[in-house]
């Protein structure tokens, strides 16, 4: 398996080089030259696998099968707090929650970052090298990513997050690992903020060469191809090949339901992809209009979803332009300069035939938490309550047609929104039951390149 840029202008290169290097040369993300696609007889021949089993035969097909990836997903998955390492919970008569939380961050990240950290392992060691990782988060993929990296002899990892942006849970999960390897660092600004620090740390070529920058966020493919497995767990657990699926994912980056695209891709008999947003609503836009301008990011009851640059959007577009790298770089570069993003109709009418966008305020979350504890006694998080409020919104016609709703978070991460919802605080699992004792350490930085490559250097 060969991997090409989304602008066109980096060299191809296979599973171990596009995991080291996060972001192509060219500013672009790596993709696939070619798209494994299975039979149905291939989709038939998975089921039953145990889940880790499973993700290591898509792996496998994405080029990671040159490292010991059955060990590896056998390890990351060990210690999930749930067997079935990816349960669903039948919601109504026709929508079920994928829980994607029982890993030890309680997020969906989880599902990824514990196979990458052990992957980076691997190649360092056999290659004999060190690289540093910087990451930025809008609550969720930090604390994930520093649990896979922490005390790891080939690694430092630096993470940037909103200053003020984050549940106090997601940003003592990040602050309170002492890690020698680990650097917290909150940013003066929002997610666009650090995302945009991260993007120029790795565009500055001589930085990036001395310290060996490497990404674990969804920028880099290998964090894709983590998380396809679990969508393929479901739509095979309810008959697919020979039953189609629909999913329903509140979506920020843009990573996640991108994984559930890539998967239809591949084959699976996906029929929507419905995508939740908060009151940061780009995406939900886009679909509804082909209007895809950047407006100030405001706070909400579900931070992870707090951005107006969906980094992973990039990897779509290039598909719907024709895979042509040219035009995907110059569609990236005039919405950096203007704000808005010139997408073809014919594009965006492509685009719509499988996705829709919903959109879900604060008070509206509330409301879809409080229903959900009443009609069904499940107890959602603010992310998975826009989910789970999209999916009954926009469910596929054909009501034989099953709608997951990607459980992103498990509610104790943000307990003040559940409470003022429902009247229950959840509490956290035992593992987590002293986290607000601990101490916590961090730096906080403005907005500028130049403050944050010193820290990072140092």
């Amino acid at each position: 398996m060969r991997y090409i840029s989304t602008r066109g202008q980096a060299a191809p290169r296979d599973f171990e080089a596009v995991l080291l290097a996060g972001l192509a040369e060219d500013g672009g993300l790596f993709v696939p030259a070619e798209w494994p696609v299975l039979t149905p007889a291939d989709w038939r021949a998975m089921r039953g696998l145990s889940y880790p089993a499973l993700a290591a035969r898509i792996l496998t097909l994405f080029g990671a099968g040159d490292m010991p990836i059955g060990r590896i997903c056998e390890e990351a998955y060990a210690g999930f707090g749930h067997p079935a390492v990816v349960p669903l919970v039948q919601l109504d008569q026709r929508s079920f929650a994928l829980e994607l939380f029982h890993g030890p961050t309680l997020a969906f990240k989880d599902m990824a970052m514990q196979v990458l950290g052990r992957m980076f392992d691997h190649v360092l060691e056999k290659r004999g090298e060190r690289v540093t990782i910087v990451g930025a988060t809008s609550g969720d993929t930090g604390s994930a990513a520093i649990e896979a990296c922490r005390d790891r002899a080939a690694v430092d990892i630096v993470i940037l997050h909103p200053e003020g942006r984050t549940s106090d849970v997601q940003r003592r999960q990040m602050t309170t690992v002492l890690a020698p390897n680990v650097k917290n660092i909150a940013v003066q600004g929002d997610f666009d903020s650090c995302q945009d620090l991260v993007k120029a740390m790795f565009n500055d070529a001589p930085f990036r060469t001395e310290m060996h920058l490497s990404a674990v966020n969804s920028i880099n493919w290998a964090r894709i191809a983590a998380q396809i497995p679990y969508y393929v767990s479901a739509a095979l657990t309810f008959g697919a090949p020979d039953r189609e699926v629909a999913f329903s994912v509140p979506t920020g980056n843009f990573g996640n339901v991108l994984a559930a695209w890539a998967a239809r891709r591949m084959g699976l008999p996906i029929s929507h992809l419905i995508i939740g947003s908060n009151r940061n609503d780009i995406l939900a836009r886009f679909l509804a209009s082909n209007d895809m301008s950047a407006q100030p990011v405001e706070p909400s009851l579900s931070p992870s979803m707090d951005i107006q640059v969906s980094s992973n959007f990039e990897r779509l577009l290039f598909e719907l332009l024709g895979r042509d790298g040219a035009a995907t770089a110059e569609t990236m570069t005039r919405f950096r300069a203007e704000g808005r993003m010139p997408i073809p109709d014919a594009a965006w009418r492509e685009a719509t035939k499988l996705f829709s966008g919903f959109t879900l305020d604060d008070a509206g979350t509330l409301t879809e938490i409080r229903h959900l504890w009443t009609s069904t006694g499940y107890l959602a998080d603010p992310h998975t309550a826009v989910g789970t409020a999209a999916a009954r919104a926009l469910a596929p016609a054909d009501p034989a047609i099953p709608v997951i709703v990607a459980a992103t978070a498990h509610p104790a991460k943000f307990p003040d929104a559940v409470e003022r919802a429902t009247g229950i605080r959840p509490p956290l699992p035992a593992r987590l039951g002293d986290l607000y004792d601990r101490e916590e350490r961090f730096s906080v930085l403005p907005n500028d390149l130049g403050a944050i490559e010193a820290v990072v250097r140092a």
